[in-house]
């Protein structure tokens, strides 16, 4: 499902030196960066990037699609290949996203991808086909050692932290992954590539939607399935009005509704077998217990009944306390100090201890 094109301008040839390591770089500046402080390490640095597909109505190039990888590691002295992934991603990534919508849950591409295929599918290839065991991407997030024992945690740059998105990197890589970038700033980087003269230094950032292009989540759904108009309710059944798909409604949403009301209306269900949108108060847009599929635990001895830990439950917010109420073999329950706002089947619960390590993360899945 992989397939390696050749070099962008000169081989993969490295010296018989254990310091080896791949960069997955999309031509950014925190990927370069990455790329560049790997090398001036004594690393010896293969740039990698993947070649993504564009999803539905999609014809943005956006910033992420590595069209100034080559170009800058070229610059750089690196060595570079583009992979393709495409069909990987349609399938990975493109398909379960479409799914999601369409039962009306809300997906986290981003987890997807750096679960099932930058740190799955395609590490594995890269460890395959080059005999590299090292990789290193440009996220703001840190790999700690303590005791022989490796742990994900938070950025220095609380702002700029991407933790969240990376719970589902199999344990037994994380002695092998590097974030050259856990102590910086981003206008510590982009400082970095001004003064290496990097034609990327003033690249705007990448989108976190990259397939989608200008962030709207709908341009990547299927043009082929034309979203079924349903009706709009309140909590006790009346109909409000009508909608023209649940694709464009996620838990907890207020802006777009189309509908006046003397109050603040949110979306606090989404019914897929009638279509039906139903709209409630804030209050009834939250809640305290959160239960969660495909488990992944990074320090499986915190994941325990009773432990309290710092939950969230979506990237742009702050942890909140909690209480872990269940835990099965891929699944658990935990509990919220106080009411959560939105929480959306499909997203993600990460669980952190206080000091920002990762203990476990999964899917949020309510059952209807």
């Amino acid at each position: 499902m992989l397939r390696l094109f050749e070099p962008t301008f000169q081989p993969w040839n490295p010296k018989k030196d254990p310091k080896q390591i791949a960069v997955l770089t999309s031509g950014g500046v925190d990927s370069t960066v990455t790329a560049l402080l790997l090398k001036e390490a004594g690393w010896q640095v293969l740039a990698i990037t993947m070649k993504l597909p564009t999803a539905g109505q999609c014809n943005h190039p956006s910033p992420c699609c590595g069209s100034d990888a080559g170009l800058v590691c070229q610059q750089m002295g690196i060595p570079h290949y583009f992979l393709d992934t495409q069909e990987s991603f349609e399938q990975l990534i493109i398909k379960p996203f479409r799914q999601a919508y369409a039962q009306g849950r809300t997906p986290s591409p981003c987890a997807d991808c750096n679960t099932f295929l930058k740190f799955g599918l395609v590490w594995d290839f890269l460890e395959k086909t080059f005999g590299i065991r090292y990789l290193a991407t440009g996220h703001y997030a840190r790999i700690v050692c303590e005791s022989d024992r490796f742990y994900l945690t938070r950025a220095a740059d609380s702002q700029r932290d991407q933790s969240y998105f990376l719970y589902g990197i199999p344990r037994r890589r994380l002695q092998h992954l590097v974030f050259p970038l856990a102590q910086l700033t981003k206008q510590k980087v982009r400082e970095l590539a001004r003064s290496n003269d990097l034609q990327i230094a003033e690249k705007p950032d990448s989108m976190e939607l990259c397939f989608a292009g200008e962030g709207d989540y709908r341009l990547a759904l299927d043009r082929d399935t034309s979203p079924s108009p349903g009706p709009i309710l309140d909590t006790q059944g009346k109909v409000l009005g009508q909608h023209q798909g649940i694709v464009n409604y996620t838990l907890g949403q207020r802006r777009g509704l189309g509908i006046a009301a003397g109050e603040p209306r949110y979306v606090v269900r989404i019914c897929p077998e009638d279509d039906s949108v139903t709209l409630g108060t804030r209050e009834q847009a939250c809640r305290r217990d959160v239960r969660v599929t495909d488990v992944n635990a990074l320090i499986p001895d915190k994941l325990q009944p009773g432990k309290q830990l710092l939950g969230q439950i979506r990237s742009p917010g702050q942890a909140s306390a909690c209480t872990v109420v269940e835990v099965g073999p891929q699944a658990m329950l935990v509990e919220f100090t106080e009411p959560q706002f939105g929480p959306c089947s499909g997203q993600r619960l990460v669980l952190y201890d206080d000091r920002g390590f990762v203990v476990a993360g999964g899917t949020i899945n309510f059952k209807r």
